[in-house]
């Protein structure tokens, strides 16, 4: 099985996507992992990520699509896989879907995990991080003992500039614009399968298995 995980930052899509690989025995791919196994290997396709990467830029779509293909041609792929964080936008999952075309494949699902914006907030400006330990904490979900103190270490709790409204709100609205549109996408090309992402962890991962059944 062939899958695209589709969500905004924050829905959960990487826990869901590792679960998922799990549960099918197939690779949880991810392009954060290919760049830096390309690069570590100094393959040719890695060397050039590393040019855009080192200057601050972004790889371009076909490179990054090369990558993908590259990794999805290995031997343990060959019953499927789980793609996080790509494709990102249109023209990336044009690239991809020509690419699979011409090794005579194509994608079984896009499962899109929603949640809406002030869900999202609400999680991620509740998240707290002890900077000792790494130990993650949230207000609502999995408070610590004391209000503000690590359970591990009696560390005082920070925010992660990531996890700051504002930073929150911005990725929501680059997700909107750049992203969001790939529902549109695979809804047309009638692979889409929809996920109610406020539930728990749990109940998310069985509706994940009962789309893709």
């Amino acid at each position: 099985m062939k899958i695209i995980m589709l969500g905004a930052p924050g829905a959960g899509k990487g826990t869901q996507a590792k679960r998922v690989a799990e549960e099918y025995g197939i690779p949880h791919i991810s392009t954060g992992d290919i760049f830096r196994a390309n690069i570590r290997d100094n393959t040719e396709l890695g060397k050039k990520a590393k040019e855009y990467m080192d200057k601050g830029l972004l790889v371009p779509d076909e490179l990054t699509c090369d990558l993908v293909m590259n990794r999805i041609s290995e031997a343990d792929c060959k019953d499927g896989f789980v793609l996080d964080g790509f494709p990102r936008t249109i023209p990336q999952a044009d690239a991809l879907t020509k690419a699979l075309e011409e090794k005579g494949m194509s994608m079984d699902a896009a499962v899109d995990i929603e949640v809406p914006d002030e869900n999202i907030i609400g999680r991620m400006a509740g998240r707290r991080f002890c900077p000792k330990c790494g130990a993650t904490y949230h207000v609502v979900a999995l408070p610590p003992k004391a209000e503000g103190i690590c359970d591990n270490d009696g560390e005082k709790l920070v925010i992660r500039d990531d996890d700051k409204e504002e930073t929150v709100r911005n990725r929501l609205s680059v997700y909107h614009k750049e992203t969001q549109p790939l529902i549109d996408y695979y809804k047309k090309a009638q692979i889409l399968k929809t996920v109610d992402g406020t539930k728990t962890a749990d109940e998310v991962f069985d509706g994940i298995k009962a789309v893709l059944s």
